[in-house]
């Protein structure tokens, strides 16, 4: 499997996209630049999110107050990264792909965008359903705090990508 992904990472290397992506200077710090404002952007709602849950801040709002009005940046600005990302992969397809870290990232950016899914799907049915019932408050410190942990991680698994070896080095 290493082989078919150095070998698919060589190719994609060589494509025409990837090679201007390489060789015109100020793409890659330019779509570097957007998807790191763009992870800020993302964290920032994420954590507001959370901490609401853990009932650190807003205690006055319910909790799908606070949802209704960052989960949109979370979603379109996932969007954005998805495409800042995909950028970044074409122009550079050994440095993400075959690394462990990008690896990670990409892992724990799956559970992430799951947990928020958690978070915000039972809300649909009833706007209350993470502030009624003691057991489900408490719930939903747990899932705020996961939550938490999965942004940090991939934040950390995001910059560690520079600095981590690949096996196409």
């Amino acid at each position: 499997m290493a082989a078919s992904l150095h070998a698919f990472c060589q190719w994609l290397g060589e494509t025409p996209l990837s090679l201007t992506i390489q060789n015109v200077s100020w793409i890659i710090p330019t779509v570097q630049s957007i998807h790191i404002i763009c992870v800020s952007i993302l964290f920032s709602s994420a954590l507001m999110i959370d901490l609401r849950m853990l009932n650190l801040i807003g205690r006055s709002q319910a909790v799908a107050a606070y949802a209704a009005r960052f989960m949109p940046w979370i979603w379109y600005t996932l969007i954005i990264l998805l495409l800042s990302g995909a950028t970044l992969i074409i122009g550079e397809p050994t440095r993400s792909l075959e690394n462990p870290s990008f690896q990670l990232k990409m892992v724990l950016l799956l559970a992430a965008m799951t947990m928020t899914a958690v978070i915000q799907r039972p809300l649909a049915g009833n706007t209350a359903y993470w502030d009624e019932i003691s057991r489900r408050k408490a719930l939903a410190k747990v899932v705020a705090a996961v939550s938490l942990c999965l942004w940090v991680g991939i934040i950390f698994a995001g910059r560690w990508i520079a600095y981590t070896n690949t096996a196409g080095d």
